[in-house]
């Protein structure tokens, strides 16, 4: 077996609302074998990785794997669960597998989650996936796979590529408030909420918390000077650079005192109670490696504690102790570090609540001067301090004492967090004790430092005491409770439709003056700006317009490829709209079937908010079968129905059961619920519609009417907006009518029988003749529905001309126009047709071939090239209204 290729979806998927990577294995010589042709394999597997036992697979209880197994199954289905065994055995918690047919024998793709937050560069997933394979063949050649330290290395990497402790817990509580949440790449950097509301968080440092205070904070000196000139107590200290002056200073204090880097962290070679010039020279040295210049200052006598305040409020308070061991009589010290180290809550840096402990030069040397070494064996019982300072970062642990802070000295953090102009500081003190008043003599209290981005682990687990959701209380600042972190957002899907229907629905958003963000696949916009020139339907794009801290509205075109090859960009939508599922992008991405394309658009409609929007299309029997569908019914939705007629069977249901739909009635756009109507505005009004003579535009503008009014769009705007939606302005290259000399000119993107065949009954309707069609086709589509796209060209066309895109989306030279030939020839056996080499050919061509006053249909890939042509051809735009003939 082998891993030919890996694929990261990052949104909701058509597997679960989580990101997934899908894994293609190729079993190779295990084509077509299952378990049951290896004798043992099963009862050789599970000693090697006992969690397997409880691994429920389809049986859905614990042991459902063995049962698999015990039965047969195979090798790609195997991996799966391996591999989701060895995610666990590093503390890589995911549950979700499933395996399937890759579409060839012996290729099988492997969908298995990731965590929320898992960066997709990262090589975790895949490190974990050909150990899987490893053990697997290993196992099937008869070898015993040895773990160890492939495993290990990979939960190394797993550990310094997640989020930390106090970042994770933000993440966590932010999602508890339906806060969306993304991260940046591989950084403690995380975007909550979307356009306007959006704001970003870096561990415990927000977007507004103070670049001065930041830098205030890290400079001890300043810090001290600034809490002193406010009258807050801090011990005496003063700045040196060389060993000499650090003892001078020494000898001015009068011992002991405290010796650290100016801008350290961490607790990093900070040394304290120093009563020995030796002591301090030494500690110098230590601390000059970290930074230049160094700070000694006056021991405060009592116990050290954290104070974390948010927003001038105290919101937890901890007592820190130095790392150390305790003895049970029988093991040395290094023997208890290294039990203590075995708890699984201890890890390197801050990604887990505790730090492992260390017996380096620090330890070594405080062990030293309590007579101590390593191989000592304490008494039970007996307490072994590891190191003189209190810090979690170095194997501290914390001690919850929330309650116990006395109005004093909450009242004192408060002013030091305003002081030094911190939304989220710790700030960390020396008292006698913490539920007393601040004793009144100098020395014996005082405010040691300020942490700007405090570690919060402390507080979300002490190693003693009641655990406070601190994260909570930063999200909560944040986002005060009730206040909103979202905008408005409509996601749009279908096959026919999309790009016109998200313009559409974006313009309507825009007449109440909402700044409006889009992406289609001409680009990303925000409101009038073009940003992102691109095809930008898929998550990417949705990002984009997500983040932008301009946006007070979000329309999404959310298109096939993206979905199925990355996910959705947005976790969920206000308003999901699908126009139509027809024949199309079948042969791409294993889509073989229509009911293939239903089951990727459906995604759409099953990821809104609770109680959201669904804008169906009654006259599409897939569509408006999606209302009942489980998936969509579960979120609550409020359904809205469109369609030409009123008289379709499901909206005249729908509106029995007090539903409401929207249609065409006695030549008006209506909004109806129930037996209530209200016009919107006459068919023949809506802009590009050719004077209410192009079903698909109204069809579009129905749709767009229903997101709208289900973004509370006042009905008197959305009327408004449907009359100035001027094509050439609004919709470019969707419909748009041009007069080159005595020819109009029609331009559209059709590419599918279903929109060759709608356009070509337009122009049959408004001009009462065929015209000449200048026809291209996308190449990445199966040969059959290329050439049923042509045979809809020949139903309305008797003269046509083919040209190739520059784009042949893998096809080979005059392969895609010999594909057309046939369809145009096979369904209209006396059909003229020409060939052209290019776009410009194409349009020289057809212009030559029409009568004066014949329409030309010209169908494109790319609109740049189309517009332009035209401009070279002095092409004049035309409009439409009722009873124009262009």
């Amino acid at each position: 077996m082998h891993l030919d290729h890996l694929r990261w979806l990052g949104g909701s998927n058509l597997y679960v609302s989580r990101p997934v990577v899908i894994a293609c294995l190729e079993l190779e010589e295990l084509t077509g074998r299952e378990t049951t042709d290896f004798v043992g394999f099963a009862e050789r597997l599970v000693p090697l990785l006992p969690g397997l036992a409880e691994h429920h697979c389809s049986a859905g209880r614990p042991g459902g794997l063995l049962e698999a197994m015990a039965r047969g199954t195979y090798f790609g289905h195997v991996t799966e669960h391996v591999t989701l065994e060895l995610s666990s055995m590093i503390g890589r918690e995911v549950f979700f597998g499933r395996t399937v047919w890759a579409g060839a024998p012996g290729r099988y793709d492997v969908i298995l989650e990731c965590p929320r937050d898992e960066p997709p560069e990262v090589s975790v997933i895949g490190d974990l996936i050909e150990l899987a394979l490893r053990t697997v063949t290993e196992l099937l050649n008869g070898r015993t796979p040895v773990l160890g330290a492939d495993l290990a290395a990979i939960a190394s990497v797993y550990g310094q590529t997640r989020l930390g402790v106090s970042t994770a817990a933000l993440a966590a509580a932010a999602r508890r408030r339906g806060i969306p949440v993304r991260r940046m790449g591989h950084l403690n950097l995380l975007q909550l909420g979307h356009g306007r509301h959006r704001r970003t968080v870096w561990a415990a440092m927000t977007d507004r918390t103070s670049a001065i205070g930041m830098e205030t904070a890290t400079d001890k000196m300043l810090t001290k000077r600034l809490l002193a000139d406010a009258g807050l107590p801090v011990p005496r200290g003063y700045v040196v650079t060389t060993a000499d002056d650090a003892v001078t200073i020494f000898r001015e204090i009068g011992g002991p005192v405290v010796v650290k880097p100016l801008s350290g962290h961490h607790g990093e070679k900070v040394s304290i109670e120093l009563s020995d010039p030796h002591e301090v020279a030494d500690a110098f040295h230590a601390a000059s490696s970290v930074c230049d210049q160094v700070l000694v200052e006056s021991y405060v006598p009592g116990r050290d504690h954290r104070v974390l305040v948010v927003g001038n409020r105290i919101v937890a308070a901890a007592e820190l102790s130095a790392a150390r061991v305790t003895g049970d009589g029988r093991s040395t010290i290094a023997e208890l570090v290294a039990a203590a180290n075995a708890d699984p809550a201890r890890g390197e840096g801050h990604d887990r609540p505790l730090t492992r402990l260390a017996l380096g030069d620090t330890e070594l040397g405080h062990l030293a001067r309590q007579g101590l070494h390593p191989g000592c064996v304490p008494a039970s019982g007996e307490v072994v301090p590891l190191r003189r300072n209190a810090n979690l970062s170095t194997g501290g642990t914390s001690k919850d004492v929330t309650e116990r802070v006395h109005p004093d000295v909450a009242r004192l953090c408060r002013r030091v967090a305003a002081t030094i102009g911190l939304d989220v500081c710790g700030i960390d003190l020396r008292l006698p004790d913490i539920g007393a008043p601040l004793p009144p003599d100098a020395g014996t209290a005082g405010v040691i430092e300020v942490n700007a981005s405090p570690g919060l682990r402390m507080h979300l687990a002490p190693y003693e005491g009641r655990p406070h959701d601190v994260a909570a209380d930063i999200i909560d600042q944040m986002y005060p409770p009730g206040a909103s972190a979202r905008v408005p957002l409509a996601a749009v899907t279908g096959t026919n439709g999309k790009t016109t229907t998200v313009r559409m629905i974006a313009h309507l958003l825009g007449q109440d003056g909402r700044r409006v963000g889009m992406c289609t696949t001409e680009g990303v916009y925000i409101g009038t700006e073009l940003i992102y020139k691109a095809d930008a339907s898929g998550p990417r794009s949705a990002e984009m317009v997500l983040g932008n801290q301009t946006v007070e509205a979000a329309v999404l075109e959310t298109a096939r490829g993206g979905i199925v090859r990355r996910g959705l960009g947005y976790d969920r939508a206000d308003v999901a709209v699908i126009t139509n599922i027809t024949e199309d992008h079948l042969g791409v991405d294993d889509i073989v079937t229509i009911d293939d394309l239903v089951e990727i658009k459906a995604l759409v409609a099953e990821e809104i908010r609770v109680g959201g929007h669904v804008v169906l299309n009654a006259e599409d029997a897939n569509v408006a079968a999606l209302a009942d569908r489980p998936a969509v019914r579960r979120r609550k939705p409020v359904v809205r129905f469109f369609g030409l007629s009123a008289a379709n069977p499901v909206i005249e249901r729908h509106l029995r059961l007090d539903g409401i739909a929207y249609f065409v009635d006695d030549g008006w756009l209506v909004e109806a619920q129930g037996g209530r109507t209200s016009a919107l505005l006459p068919v023949t009004d809506v802009a590009g519609s050719f004077g209410g003579q192009a079903d698909y535009l109204i069809a579009n503008a129905l749709a767009a009417a229903a997101a709208a009014r289900a973004l509370d769009v006042p009905a008197s705007m959305v009327a408004r907006g449907l009359r100035t939606f001027e094509p050439h302005r609004c919709n470019p290259g969707r419909g748009c009518s041009f007069r080159i000399d005595d020819n109009p000119v029609v331009v559209d993107y059709a590419h599918n029988p279903a929109a060759v065949a709608a356009v070509g009954e337009l122009l049959g309707r408004v001009w009462g003749r065929e015209g000449v069609a200048a026809v291209t086709l996308p190449g990445d589509r199966c040969d059959d529905l290329v050439t049923d796209t042509a045979r809809a060209v020949a139903r309305s066309f008797g003269r046509v001309v083919v040209y190739e895109d520059e784009d042949l989306r893998g096809r080979r030279p005059g392969e895609m126009t010999r594909l057309i030939i046939s369809g145009l020839t096979e369904t209209r056996p006396g059909i003229r047709f020409l060939t052209a080499g290019d776009l410009k050919d194409a349009v020289g061509i057809a212009l030559g071939t029409a009568a004066p006053g014949e329409p030309v249909l010209l169908l494109y890939e790319k609109l740049q090239p189309v517009a332009d042509l035209l401009q070279t051809l002095g092409a004049v735009p035309t409009s439409w209204t009722a009873g124009s003939s262009g």
